[in-house]
């Protein structure tokens, strides 16, 4: 019986690999064990369209999401990547040691090259709120010092986009360094830093200027056509075995 358990497992082992290396853009040398493992189990057996495995997919081939997604077909495609499902896909976590005024003040002078921010304003029901987000919001916004006289407040959040794609580990990193108050990773390796004043982690949607890295040639962003950075190859690689 076990013999019989092993030639199924192997027959299916050496059909997958076959369909690996019929992928043109696959590394084979790099994904064939992680990607056999994967499917065996299920986790990378979906459609692009509908990537209702992505996340389980993400988690199963940990670091080597980047280098192997293509291998399953997931990898967001050129002309999609506005579409895909995976820049609308994310992991959202409220950072424990924000500091409003530094993130307030990193995002004031625009460095296109580092990151793009959104401010928009948003109404908050200050019958629904505690007394502490009262006080905070007071303390962030000098105008609000009446605050318990109103039914509702409008007020500015604003998020910052990275430039480039990271790991999520890089991503909660990054966010954290500038005094965010939360940050939001997409599996197209998108990160968003989130200010204080917004609800719900951020905006749910990818708008990275140069990631997915499908993006770049065209044409949309004047920064694009530059060469990667080795050493930033190398520590997005190094950052991606934490996830």
């Amino acid at each position: 019986m076990n013999e019989r358990i092993f030639s199924v497992l192997l027959l299916a082992s050496v059909t997958l690999l076959l369909e690996i290396q019929l992928t043109s853009s696959c590394n084979q040398m790099l994904c064939a064990s992680a990607v056999s493992k994967c499917m065996l189990t299920q986790q990378c057996k979906c459609d692009i369209k509908t990537c209702s495995c992505c996340d389980d997919c993400v988690n199963c081939l940990s670091w080597l999401w980047k280098e192997c997604c293509s291998c399953v077909d997931l990898c967001p495609k050129p002309n999609e990547t506005r579409i895909n499902p995976l820049s609308k896909q994310s992991h959202s976590e409220t950072l424990e040691d924000h500091i409003p005024g530094l993130f307030s003040a990193l995002i004031e002078d625009s460095d296109e090259e580092k990151w793009s921010v959104f401010t928009f304003p948003v109404d908050f029901d200050v019958q629904t709120m505690s007394h502490s987000q009262k006080n905070f919001l007071q303390s962030a916004d000098n105008d609000l010092q009446n605050i318990a006289d109103l039914k509702t407040i409008t007020v500015n959040c604003s998020v910052a986009y990275m430039s480039g794609c990271m790991s999520m580990r890089k991503c909660k990193e990054t966010c954290n360094s500038m005094g965010a108050n939360a940050y939001r990773w997409f599996l197209d390796g998108c990160c968003e830093c989130v200010g204080s004043t917004c609800p719900h982690h951020g905006i749910e949607e990818s708008r990275c200027s140069e990631c997915p890295e499908s993006k770049i040639g065209d044409g949309n962003n004047n920064h694009l056509d530059m060469p990667p950075n080795e050493d930033e190859d190398l520590e997005y690689g190094e950052d991606m075995k934490a996830i």
